[in-house]
């Protein structure tokens, strides 16, 4: 069959930006697996979505008008229910055949066959293909009904010439333009009647364009209407103009959400560049920055050096030779915006930090954990234990803990949370607190996501896992632990945050004693319950998804966590060990022989067979197990006083030696001996063999 391509467009009023992208990518998507679905597109079709503040389009190539007919095979009754005892149709197969649309039919225009437990009645027809024109319908309201519209507006429709009818979408449509090739199809969505015409510009081009054929629909917006029809196209020249007007030696800041924004709010975008007073510098140049972006959807600009310049770039949805006015009017419109951050610094200067936390007492954490000051009273004493362990400045690290939070009852934070900690540094240096100090107010928010750096300062770092882990031991002992996939208290990334500021620091914590302080912080909390032990599994278990994603082998990760390791910063040191020892021609046999090993004494722990406490060389009657013994011995003392410095490789490839023995005795020795005094020797020596070779690692989990 002849194929054409298929243009939709739904023109309607102003979308919503933020969601502007991805409703276009789900309408395009729909109606291209609707239609590949009905036979009428290839499912590798050629499919272009388009999108501008008010419309929704989509191109398909190759669309047919009718899809070809295929041959069906359905399964109506088994033979024993559908025929009575005359062998004539029994109620219930003409019932059912009507029921499939073919009441016309009788036995005799069915097929009969065995489906492996009876003779069963099928029905062979040829099911016409879908039409374009008349399943088209139907499939833009079925895929406008499945879009993620972040919130549906009802609106009325006038249906006839009196009576009114409720429609629903993201917003109402005003134009619907449908085009197979160069005819318009019969389509009628929202109230609206499909045609071939669209808008161009609101304000550069005129209204009711005429789209000829719909291979011509972008070229046509383009030069007729002033109007750039493909999303990535206008983002992509927003971000090339941004550049260009930067000037020399001006860094444009922007964030990818922003040029998001400012793509799905223009049609023709053209980038200007204004400027606002030098006087605003003085306050923190995050707060205008951010004012710039959230208010106005400014572009921001920094020197080289990172210091922010009194000159912004805006993206304007209109092209003219003199833009004085737009240029004028914006720079008007910042102003009071930036006068409003200014007022914010500077009343909030005027506070002491003490008076800030203070308030701190009216402003609840959780409801079963007190407030925000009682808050601060444990992540201060957790940073005080940590210091402790860690050699660094006590007094420093509870005074950052006491003033972190100060921020967040200040004027500018109110404003703007995503400030938060960014101004608690700028009101601690301006209180003349300690550099580290000050710098802690901002960096214990650090990691703030997978990927984000780690504190800089040392009081920093201590802060940030006092933070993290009061979080994460107070929140869980309430009973709000991650389940499925919901984490609203985000425990699974502070979890991983607090594993990351101990693996890459390489900090010399023991786990299980820092979760026991924490908790201990809770003991006056009724509602608290211990769950020292449940974290730190959890935290063992983000390790692992990190080490994967690092690219460990799963073997390997498994070998080292699976002893539970308390300190995480000898972890990776034992993951270089035991991938050394993996590439061991001696590996694989023993990481066997320790399968079977560890396999054995668990055996004989569930039959409670008793295992000696020390080895009787007088009971190694076999010469293999005296060999073995032999050779443990001699390699005790080496792989100990490896295991003390630390020299985890070394340990693991001692164990090479002990190959042969260990085969040998697997080889010779019936381990589960009749006399009891032999069988308990036995199992000593396994007992003592597997404590040896797991020091590092359970190397069991190497065997393949």
């Amino acid at each position: 069959m002849t194929t054409q391509d298929l243009l939709i467009e739904l023109l309607t009023e102003e979308l919503p930006p933020k969601a502007l992208e991805k409703l276009s990518n789900a309408f395009a998507t729909g109606v291209h697996e609707a239609l590949a679905k009905l036979g009428l597109a290839d499912k590798d079709a050629a499919m272009h979505a388009y999108a501008t503040p008010r419309r929704l389009a989509v191109s398909i190539a190759n669309v047919s008008a009718q899809a070809a007919d295929s041959n069906k095979k359905d399964k109506v009754l088994p033979v024993s229910v559908g025929l009575d005892k005359d062998g004539n149709a029994a109620p219930s197969l003409i019932k059912k055949l009507s029921a499939m649309g073919f009441s016309d039919k009788t036995p005799a225009d069915l097929t009969v066959e065995n489906d492996g437990k009876q003779d069963v009645f099928f029905i062979e027809y040829v099911q016409k293909g879908a039409v374009l024109a008349e399943v088209l319908q139907s499939v833009l309201t079925e895929v406008a009904a499945k879009l993620p519209i972040p919130k549906v507006m009802t609106y009325q429709i006038h249906a006839g010439t009196t009576a009114a009818e409720d429609v629903s979408f993201v917003r109402p449509v005003k134009r619907v333009l449908v085009l197979h090739g160069e005819d318009v199809l019969p389509v009628t969505v929202f109230g609206v009647v499909a045609d071939r015409v669209t808008d161009g510009h609101r304000f550069m081009s005129h209204a009711n364009i005429s789209i000829a054929h719909a291979g011509e629909y972008a070229h046509t917006l383009r030069n007729e209407g002033m109007v750039e029809p493909d999303f990535k196209v206008r983002r992509e020249s927003i971000y090339e103009q941004l550049k260009n007007k930067a000037g020399a030696g001006n860094h444009v800041i922007m964030p990818d959400s922003l040029l998001d924004e400012v793509t799905a709010l223009t049609e023709y975008p053209v980038v200007y560049k204004a400027s606002f007073d030098k006087a605003f510098l003085a306050v923190p140049q995050e707060c205008l920055i951010l004012t710039m972006q959230t208010n106005q959807k400014y572009f921001a600009m920094t020197e080289a050096s990172g210091a922010l310049v009194n000159e912004f770039l805006l993206v304007s949805n209109i092209l003219t030779d003199t833009p004085e006015n737009i240029i004028e009017g914006n720079a008007r419109v910042v102003r009071p915006r930036l006068a409003d951050a200014q007022f914010f610094f500077e009343q909030d200067k005027k506070k002491s930090l003490d008076d800030m936390v203070g308030k701190l007492k009216n402003a609840v954490y959780h409801n079963k954990l007190g407030t925000q000051f009682e808050r601060i009273a444990r992540v201060q004493a957790i940073s005080a234990h940590l210091a402790e362990r860690l050699n660094a400045n006590v007094d420093d690290a509870k005074r950052a803990a006491y003033i972190a939070k100060a921020d967040l009852v200040s004027d500018m934070v109110g404003e703007f949370p995503e400030l938060q900690g960014v101004m608690g540094r700028y009101y601690a240096e301006h209180h003349g607190e300690k550099s580290d100090v000050a710098a802690a107010c901002a960096e214990h928010y650090q990691p703030r996501f997978a990927g984000d750096e780690l504190p800089a300062t040392q009081t920093g770092l201590i802060v940030a896992l006092a933070d993290k882990l009061e979080t994460l031991v107070g929140i869980w002992g309430i009973g709000l632990q991650p389940t499925g996939e919901k984490d609203p208290f985000a425990l699974r990334r502070h979890a991983l945050g607090v594993v990351r500021m101990i693996l890459e620091k390489k900090l010399p914590l023991s786990l299980s004693d820092t979760l026991a302080q924490v908790q201990a912080q809770f003991a006056g909390s009724p509602a608290f319950k211990p769950c020292a032990e449940a974290v730190q599994a959890f935290m063992i278990d983000r390790l692992k998804g990190l080490l994967k994603e690092q690219g460990y082998a799963p073997a390997q990760i498994e070998a080292v966590l699976s002893n539970n390791p308390d300190q995480l910063d000898e972890v990776e040191q034992k993951l270089a060990a035991v991938q050394a020892f993996a590439q061991l021609p001696e590996a694989q046999n023993l990481a066997a022989a320790n399968k079977r090993c560890v396999n054995i004494l668990r055996k004989a722990v569930e039959k409670n067979e008793p295992i000696a406490d020390n080895i009787a060389p007088a009971l190694l009657s076999e010469s293999a197990e005296q060999s073995l013994s032999a050779a443990l011995t001699q390699v005790h003392p080496v792989v100990q006083n490896a295991l003390a410095l630390r020299e985890y490789q070394t340990a693991l490839t001692a164990l090479a030696s002990l190959r042969e023995p260990v085969d040998a005795f697997f080889t010779d020795v019936m381990v589960m001996a009749d006399d009891a005094a032999v069988r308990a020797n036995r199992l000593k020596l396994l007992q003592d063999l597997a404590q040896l070779m797991n020091g590092v690692a359970d190397i069991s989990c190497l065997a393949v």
